[in-house]
């Protein structure tokens, strides 16, 4: 669902694949319209979740969501990428929470013809499994109601984009996409699908992606809610990534299908931020029906409502708000993304909201003494060698600092450090390199500042460590 500039969607044969595979299905009842985000496993921990509780016609949560408008990202291909025709907006009549504990994204066709509709995405951009964990990502989605003609050019998705590709809208399909959920035309059917590499062709295939596809258990799509959901396991060697639509895997990719190139580019930035939305028409739509959607018959007003989206990771350890990449109880994964809120000890700091890309959160109101500690870092075998931070500074005139790495002791000699001025705003990011003394093992990390003056000088979003 994402934007490459001339993306053709699908096989159209898929369609009736996935119509003949409800035969011999296990029959699952859908629960009620207003349920809640569910109890967190035994053994899980919860990242991150949206209930879409809150008055009706209210927008989704801005500490959560950013609203894409328009027909596409500023300096990306047009249209999305993908051909559809909605303008995406945040009037309420397109986005909204519905009073009643979902979110309801609506495409609305006005009286000079155009459609307007309603995207999101999580501000977040770092979901991604720890090493040895499993990532589950959920929703619990009633596609729009409308089959048939009626139907045609409806396309609702669930779906993830690699963090690359925010700022950047030309590097899809490398950075990787898992579309958790599709639907097109109002038929009853879900399809779960792959891209990554490049485009076209490549090892998924693109501009088509590699998937698969099945229709919801019981009910339809479309008359009732059914739960999504999408598992990318670290824990098994060859990694495993694994589609499911209420409890059923129907689609799977492993990591030994891929080579290593493509698997790295796809797993091996920061991570996924989510997206819910509706479009209307567009290659995938026009081309599973063999003309363009949609056309005269296509009705307007038909909602996909979504009940909750929530993230949770496997393994123990309590998990915070805006965590690391890792759980703080178990450790981190040096390569990681590694969250500066979730330090395990700290002196002197503060934490605060971020409008840096992704969102969260970011530790402010750092100067000279100060320190963050991190417990059981994990380096692995193969030595780390560059240490590299995201910072931003509104000191004054004359005031900047060290960034120091140590590791046992907020004393102990630094085995790499950077200098950091203003940078515009305490607001304002880069991401800067240093150099360290070569890093195996496992070990107890501190971030310490150092300044000759007694000023803030600085605040730290994340860090991360690398051999290069």
């Amino acid at each position: 669902m994402t934007s490459p500039p001339s993306r053709v969607r699908r096989r159209i044969a898929a369609a009736a694949v996935a119509l003949a595979a409800v035969g011999g299905l296990l029959v699952q009842v859908a629960t009620s319209a207003a349920a809640s985000v569910p109890a967190t496993p035994s053994g899980w921990s919860l990242v991150w979740a949206d209930d879409f509780n809150g008055s009706s016609g209210s927008l989704p949560s801005s500490s959560n969501w950013i609203i894409d408008t328009g027909h596409g990202y500023p300096g990306g291909p047009g249209n999305w990428g993908t051909g559809e025709i909605q303008n995406y907006t945040s009037n309420p009549a397109n986005l909204s929470l519905d009073g009643s504990g979902n979110l309801r994204i609506t495409p609305l066709r006005g009286s000079n013809g155009e459609w307007t509709s309603g995207r999101i995405e999580t501000r977040r951009s770092d979901f991604k499994p720890a090493d040895g964990r499993i990532l589950r990502i959920e929703g619990r989605i009633q596609m729009p109601n409308v089959t048939g003609d009626a139907a045609l050019g409806y396309w609702p998705a669930f779906w993830a984009l690699g963090s690359p590709y925010r700022g950047n809208y030309w590097n899809w399909p490398a950075i990787g996409e898992f579309d958790i959920m599709e639907n097109v035309n109002g038929l009853n059917t879900v399809w779960a699908v792959l891209h990554c590499g490049v485009n076209p062709g490549g090892p998924c295939n693109e501009t088509q992606g590699i998937g698969g596809s099945r229709a919801c258990p019981g009910s339809t799509c479309q008359s009732s809610f059914h739960t999504y959901r999408f598992e990318w396991d670290r824990s098994v060697s060859p990694n495993q990534l694994r589609w499911y639509v209420d409890g059923q895997q129907f689609f799977s990719v492993s990591q030994s299908q891929l080579d290593a190139t493509t698997w790295n580019n796809m797993t091996g930035h920061a991570g996924y931020f989510l997206l819910l939305n509706v479009a209307m028409g567009g290659a995938f739509p026009n081309g599973v029906a063999g003309f363009g959607t949609p056309t005269a018959a296509t009705v307007s007003g038909r909602p996909m409502l979504v009940d909750y989206v929530a993230v949770w990771q496997s393994g123990t350890g309590t998990q915070p708000t805006d965590p690391p990449t890792d759980p703080p109880g178990d450790g981190f994964d040096a390569r990681s993304t590694i969250q500066a809120e979730g330090y395990s000890a700290q002196s002197g700091t503060i934490t605060e909201t971020t409008t840096d890309s992704g969102g969260g959160q970011n530790v402010g109101a750092i100067r000279n003494g100060d320190w963050l500690r991190f417990d059981n870092v994990r380096f692995g075998s193969t030595a780390a060698q560059q240490f590299k931070a995201r910072v931003a500074s509104g000191a004054g005139a004359g005031v900047s600092g060290l960034v120091q790495v140590r590791l046992g002791s907020p004393t102990a000699p630094p085995i790499g450090d950077f200098a950091i001025g203003n940078t515009g705003g305490w607001q304002s990011w880069r991401t800067v390199p240093a150099n360290i003394t070569p890093t195996t093992g496992t070990h107890t990390v501190y971030l310490t500042f150092s300044s000759g003056q007694p000023a803030d000088f600085v605040n730290v979003n994340w860090f991360t460590f690398s051999t290069t």
